[in-house]
């Protein structure tokens, strides 16, 4: 799965990377972005890409329990049936731009986190999916990071991990209208961890440190 990621370097790259159509938006840096925060995503309408302000997470009432409930990831193996997702995955795709994220493996009651990127944090892209949602008197624009089987590295950490994608294949996917073959050519991108402090399991905490290695 994927519950915190960082945002904090070469994102004034973006604009030429993904021939960003709007200026309107602010390059704001996180070293612990957690579930409820507002990130800045990619999404494409009319053949044009823009980088636009949401919130992370899809809400909606369980209708068991009545109570309101927040899903921050959706699993690609049901995206295309699930109802909650099933229309964004069809219509509304996005990518969001992150330098790594984190995980926290389990062994024998205990829990490390682990910060996984790709080279010294360069950019990556989770495939994503958004829509917008009755907010107060407004509507805001939310979004679900897809997750998949983690691979033979990352399984080492966690059984799940985020749909991650070079800037080629982010573009591939933000356009395609073939979701039955839609993650068949991307290749795997090759993401590296290290085991960081406890310091990042607090949301409150957003700085340097919560990337800091401690190997």
């Amino acid at each position: 799965m994927c519950g915190r990621f960082t945002s904090y370097k070469n994102l004034n790259k973006l604009k030429n990377i993904f021939n960003i159509n709007n200026s309107d938006f602010n390059i704001t840096q996180s070293y612990n972005i957690s579930p409820g925060q507002d990130v800045n995503i990619i999404l494409s309408y009319k053949f044009e890409n823009y980088l636009l302000s949401s919130n992370w997470g899809y809400n909606f009432i369980n209708t068991k329990t009545q109570n309101k409930q927040i899903v921050i990831n959706s699993r690609i193996e049901t995206i295309n049936s699930k109802l909650l997702f099933k229309d964004s995955f069809l219509k509304r795709k996005c990518i969001i731009p992150a330098n790594g994220y984190f995980e926290w493996s389990q062994n024998e009651g205990e829990k490390k986190p682990y910060f996984i990127q790709l080279g010294d944090g360069e950019l990556i892209y989770f495939a994503g999916v958004w829509r917008k949602e009755k907010y107060n008197d407004d509507k805001r624009r939310v979004f679900s990071i897809i997750t998949k089987a983690a691979n033979q590295k990352i399984n080492k950490i966690h059984h799940r991990m985020p749909v991650v994608l070079n800037a080629n294949n982010a573009q591939d996917y933000l356009e395609t209208k073939d979701n039955n073959l839609i993650f068949n050519n991307f290749e795997d991108v090759d993401l590296n961890f290290t085991e960081v402090s406890k310091y990042v399991n607090s949301p409150k905490n957003n700085d340097e440190k919560c990337i800091a290695s401690i190997n």
